[in-house]
């Protein structure tokens, strides 16, 4: 599936390279995956955009990511891991290489760094910045945390429709507080890599295309779509063009998918 989209965006995808040293808390050793290889990727897919989100395998160090970031200017953005007490300075020189959001990665063994306790001071740091907090979790975990991603002074970013690791109904009550979340604003969420936690499997991963088809007809403004290549651990990798071809089931109206690939990416990244 090739998008015909102009300004379309894969709002997550990582970039791992063998020229960047991994961190101690890496959990796994991941694939040679440089920008280049992404690129072609890219363009198979007719995309122009792109989220780069700090790898988990490098820890604090977000140099790979920003190498990249260089490289792609003004046609992405980046989302990095940094440490509670990062400086301000820190902060506005990140901001000026076009980075827009901080990364918790709350799935347990997972690799993340920052706990929970850190994100109502971080999200008050940079909301002035116009960043986002990028929140991946259990989905099922929502209830506890709705009033807090909803209390937030900055956008908010969830990964992967949720990423219930044990599908859900729609009428469950995690689900519900995910769309509850989602009435706020600058909350979005993204409909990306089904493959993580779906039981049912290729090609129509339908247990979470149940919930990605709701959120589209119930947010559809609070909706991204991303690859999550290079698709680390996953074997054998899922196919990119099939995964964008699951968006024309989920959202089968041409406008939905434009405001999905371009209009709501626009207003979450600041492109």
């Amino acid at each position: 599936m090739n998008s015909t989209t102009p300004g379309g965006c894969d709002c997550h995808l990582h970039i791992y390279d063998d020229a960047f040293a991994l961190a101690a808390t890496a959990t796994f050793t991941p694939p040679h995956a440089p920008l280049a290889d992404y690129l072609r990727m890219q363009r198979a897919l007719g995309l122009t955009r792109a989220v780069l989100v700090q790898a988990t395998g490098y820890g604090f160090d977000n140099a790979c990511m920003l190498a990249a970031l260089a490289q792609l200017g003004a046609h992405a953005r980046g989302v990095v891991v940094v440490p509670p007490d990062v400086t301000e300075h820190e902060l506005e020189r990140l901001h000026g290489l076009g980075v827009r959001g901080v990364r918790f990665m709350m799935i347990p063994g997972a690799g993340g760094l920052l706990p929970w306790p850190a994100l109502p001071e971080m999200a008050a740091r940079i909301a002035p910045l116009g960043w986002h907090i990028d929140l991946q979790l259990d989905g099922r975990e929502l209830p506890q945390h709705a009033a807090r991603l909803k209390a937030l002074p900055c956008k908010l970013v969830i990964d992967h429709t949720g990423k219930f690791l044990e599908p859900v109904p729609v009428q469950h009550a995690a689900f519900q507080a995910l769309l509850d979340v989602l009435d706020q604003d600058q909350r979005w969420v993204k409909l990306a890599a089904p493959y993580e936690t779906s039981r049912l499997g290729a090609p129509d991963y339908a247990d979470v295309a149940l919930l990605a088809k709701a959120l589209v007809q119930q947010r559809p403004e609070r909706c991204l779509w991303a690859s999550n290549w290079p698709h680390p651990n996953r074997a054998p990798r899922p196919d990119d063009s099939a995964l964008l071809g699951l968006l024309h089931a989920w959202a089968p109206e041409p406008r939905l998918r434009e405001a999905i690939l371009v209009a709501n990416p626009a207003r979450a990244y600041g492109f």
